[in-house]
């Protein structure tokens, strides 16, 4: 099969599988050793982005080896896979290659089952593990106990709220019209990303018994600035991060008995196929990229996650931590010289000078980085076995 990206709003429904292979090979082949970093590393949410990033760190920077979780979907005689999936493909082949445990379990995250084959699986293969990513980015949540299905909502609160937007499919700036969350909307996006699914892995895991001594575990977030606080902070999507850090307090508490810890990373904005779906987000990274990228202080998505994992997580010494114990790796897109130049760009935008003042070349070219396209070295005109399976491990 001949794969070209076919783009539908803000989604691809093609992925090239060589493409996606040189993505991860490119990214372990960058990353130099971690010391001190996991033996054995579970990865909830592992086949794209920050939580891909973070495999990648654990198994080619510390040797570590690492379980994933994602819900992703195999190729058929007529489709390609989900990106997701070719990733996992490489990622295993390459683990592999170097003598490293990697194995990813295919299923709801959310569900009990799938936490208990994960247990199964720890004990079989890893007895017990020191670091739990999780990184787990969904629209919806069935919920194990109670069967209901939660579906998040991207919305103010109180009011509604005027944004400005791009259409990054026609390189048009406007404004769109967001109608405030009712509080069943709220509370339903708090049932899918806020911090409960988290507790239960540890509650799980706990009593399992599969956590080493000094376990860590991590969860991801994104606060933004001031520009995107009305979409995202402060709207329904900032009482998850709440509920996320009640979730974290919760965790820390219980595993600091067992000299473990559980901590939040506020990362940088990135392209991904979640965030493309945000009002003002698309505009925003296009600004901000342009600014970083001028400042030479741009990370991509591997390197962002290297430096959590080398000056925080598993760093010697003194770890900086804001108020409420966090990591902040946000500390480069929040700068003040930075933000200020965003916020004035972001006042002067429009269509007319949006590619003068953001890098929208960049930004389409990380979106299609996504699914495997635009990778240097890779013959897109090529013929390829799209229908890629995933070994058993050895």
């Amino acid at each position: 099969m001949i794969i070209k990206p076919r783009i539908k709003g803000f989604i691809c429904t093609t992925a090239h599988p060589a493409g996606c292979a040189a993505n991860v090979t490119n990214a372990a082949a960058s990353i130099a050793p971690l010391p001190n970093g996991p033996s054995n590393a579970l990865v909830v949410g592992a086949s794209a982005g920050y939580g891909l990033a973070s495999r990648i760190i654990a198994a080619f920077g510390s040797d570590a080896g690492t379980l994933g979780i994602s819900l992703e979907k195999p190729p058929t005689e007529r489709r390609t896979a989900t990106a997701g999936w070719y990733n996992n493909v490489a990622f295993e082949a390459s683990a592999r290659e170097r003598g490293l445990y990697a194995e990813t379990l295919d299923g709801d995250a959310f569900a009990d089952e799938m936490k208990s084959r994960a247990i199964d699986e720890i004990r079989r293969s890893m007895g017990q593990i020191d670091l739990l990513v999780y990184s787990l980015a969904a629209p919806l949540r069935q919920h194990p106990r109670t069967g209901e299905v939660h579906r998040s909502v991207i919305k103010p609160l109180g009011e509604t709220l005027r944004a400005k937007t791009l259409n990054q499919d026609r390189g048009v700036v406007h404004e769109v019209d967001i109608t405030p969350a009712s509080e069943a909307e709220t509370a339903a996006t708090v049932a899918v990303m806020g911090g409960e699914d988290w507790e239960y892995w540890i509650d799980a895991l706990l009593d399992a018994n599969v956590l080493a001594p000094g376990f860590k575990t991590v969860a991801y977030t994104y606060i933004g600035s001031q520009i995107s606080w009305p979409i995202y902070w402060h709207g329904t999507l900032g009482k998850a991060k709440e509920d996320l850090q009640r979730a974290a307090d919760t965790i820390h508490e219980r595993l600091g008995a067992t000299g473990g810890e559980a901590r939040i990373a506020v990362l940088k904005a990135i392209v991904s196929q979640a965030s493309s779906a945000i009002p003002t987000i698309p505009l925003y990274t296009a600004l901000l990229f342009r600014v970083m990228k001028d400042a030479a202080a741009h990370e991509d998505c591997t390197a962002h996650i290297d430096r959590l994992f080398r000056t925080a997580l598993y760093a010697d010494g003194s770890r900086q931590l804001d108020e409420t114990g966090r990591f902040r790796l946000d500390d480069r897109e929040l700068a003040d010289e930075i933000q200020a130049e965003v916020g004035r760009r972001w006042a002067a935008v429009n269509t007319e000078n949006v590619t003068e003042l953001g890098d929208t070349v960049g930004i389409r070219e990380d979106f299609l980085k996504l699914f495997g396209f635009g990778i240097e070295g890779v013959d897109y005109d090529a013929d390829v076995d799209h229908t890629l399976g995933r070994a058993a491990s050895t």
